[in-house]
C-alpha cells in the first residue's frame, strides 16, 4: 500500500494519506487571536487540506481538539457546531493541553477518509 505525503516540510507533512485514510497535521489559528477566530482559522485550514486531497468534512472520521483552557470550550463549540456536517459528525475528543506557545488557544487534529 502506498503512502503519500502532502505539504512536506523539514519536520512534518501537512497530511499523510495511507490507503483511503488521511491524517492531517495539527492545525492552529492566528497566534494571539481570540478563541472564535483561532477555531475558524483551524477549520478553514482543515477545509483547504481536505479539498487538496480530494476529501471534505462529510468524510471526517475523528477530530481531536486540544484547548489551552477548557473555559473556552463553549465558545469553540459555537464555531465548530456551525462548521461540522450534522449528517456526518466525526468521532470527537476534546481536552486541555499546554500548546506550542501561549498565543495558541486551540489545535485540531483530524483523520478523514479520502
Amino acid at each position: 500500500m502506498t503512502i503519500k505525503h502532502i505539504g512536506v516540510g523539514p519536520r512534518m507533512s501537512q497530511a499523510v494519506i495511507h490507503g483511503n485514510t488521511a491524517y492531517l497535521a495539527g492545525q492552529v489559528g492566528t497566534a494571539g487571536a481570540d478563541i472564535a477566530t483561532q477555531t475558524q482559522d483551524c477549520l478553514d485550514a482543515i477545509d483547504t487540506l481536505l479539498a487538496e486531497i480530494g476529501s471534505d468534512k462529510s468524510k471526517l472520521l475523528q477530530v481531536i481538539i486540544w484547548l489551552a483552557d477548557m473555559d473556552d470550550f463553549a465558545e469553540m463549540n459555537a464555531v465548530y457546531d456551525e462548521w461540522i456536517d450534522p449528517a456526518a459528525p466525526a468521532a470527537r475528543a476534546c481536552g486541555e493541553a499546554k500548546l506550542a506557545t501561549p498565543d495558541y488557544k486551540v489545535e485540531f487534529i483530524v483523520t478523514a477518509a479520502v
